[in-house]
C-alpha cells in the first residue's frame, strides 16, 4: 500500500518478459517445424502423383500410336521437339535429343506452366519442369525402336525384354560409367523411358551431390534412392520409369503388339 492509500500495481521485469518470449518461441517452433515437414511431405506425394500420371500418359500415347513421343526441348513450348517418327529421330537444334522435358503439349497433359511444360509440386522455376528420357539403343537391327512407327513391333518383344543396355536407373551415382551402373547397384538396366523431378532444390541448385548431378547430365544413366539430407550427399529427386513388361501388357491389349 502506498503512502496515499492507493495500491501499487506490480509490473513484469525484463527477465520475466524475456522468459515469456522464449517460451512462446519454443512453442511456435514445435508447431511450425512439424507443419513445414507436413507441407514438404505433401509436395513429394503430389509430385509422385504427377510423375505417375505422366507415366500413364506416355504409356497411353504408345498404346495409341505404337511409339513414344520425343522429349520436349527448352524452346518447344511443351511439344515434342524435332520428331520424325518414320525414322524415330528426335532431332532438336541439329542433334538427336532423347533426354529433355515431358512433352506435355503433345500428350495433352495438364496442368502446365504458361509455356506448356508440366511442372512438379514446387513449380517455382523452369528447373521444376518434369523431365523425360526415352531409350534410343538399336535392338535387333532396328534403330530408334521406341520412337519409330512400328519400331517395337519390328524389334520384337523378346529382344526388347532381353536388352540390357537401354536406360539405367542406379542406386548411386558413385561408381557409374558411360556403360551403365558399373559398381553401383542397378535398379533397372532396360528402362524404356524415365520420368523425373529434380525435387525442391531444383529452383536453387538442381542438386550438387554426385547422385543428383547424374540426373542432370543428359546421358542414359539415372539415380534414384530414398531422400537424403546428409551434407555432400543430398538427394531429393523423384524418379520413375517404364519397363518393357509393363508396357507390353498395354500395347498387346491395344493391338500394337505383337
Amino acid at each position: 500500500m502506498s503512502n496515499n492509500g492507493k495500491q501499487t500495481a506490480k509490473g513484469f521485469t525484463l527477465i520475466e518478459i524475456a522468459m515469456a518470449i522464449f517460451i512462446i518461441t519454443l512453442l511456435l517452433g514445435s508447431i511450425l517445424v512439424p507443419l513445414q515437414n507436413q507441407v514438404e511431405s505433401r509436395k513429394f506425394d503430389e509430385t509422385q502423383k504427377i510423375l505417375d500420371q505422366a507415366r500413364e500418359g506416355l504409356i497411353g500415347f504408345a498404346a495409341a500410336n505404337g511409339y513414344f513421343p520425343c522429349p520436349a526441348s527448352s524452346t518447344s513450348n511443351g511439344a515434342e521437339a524435332g520428331a520424325n517418327h518414320t525414322t524415330g529421330s528426335c532431332s532438336a537444334t541439329g542433334t538427336n535429343t532423347y533426354v529433355g522435358f515431358l512433352p506435355a503439349a503433345t500428350l495433352g497433359f495438364t496442368p502446365t506452366d504458361t509455356q506448356g511444360y508440366a511442372v512438379d509440386a514446387w513449380g517455382t522455376s523452369q528447373l521444376n519442369r518434369i523431365r523425360y528420357a526415352v531409350a534410343n539403343q538399336t535392338i535387333n537391327s532396328v534403330t530408334n525402336p521406341f520412337t519409330k512407327s512400328g519400331g517395337m513391333r519390328s524389334a520384337l518383344m523378346s529382344n526388347i525384354t532381353a536388352a540390357t543396355n537401354m536406360l539405367y536407373v542406379c542406386n548411386s551415382g558413385t561408381g557409374v560409367n558411360a556403360s551403365g551402373c558399373n559398381t553401383a547397384t542397378p535398379l533397372t538396366s532396360n528402362a524404356i523411358a524415365v520420368i523425373w523431378s529434380l525435387g525442391p532444390n531444383a529452383a536453387t541448385t538442381g542438386g550438387t551431390s554426385t547422385d543428383e548431378l547424374e540426373n542432370t547430365d543428359n546421358d542414359r544413366i539415372f539415380v534414384w534412392h530414398t531422400k537424403s539430407g546428409i551434407t555432400g550427399s543430398e538427394f531429393d529427386d523423384i524418379v520413375t520409369w517404364i519397363s518393357p513388361n509393363t508396357l507390353f501388357n498395354r500395347l498387346i491389349a491395344a493391338g500394337q503388339l505383337p
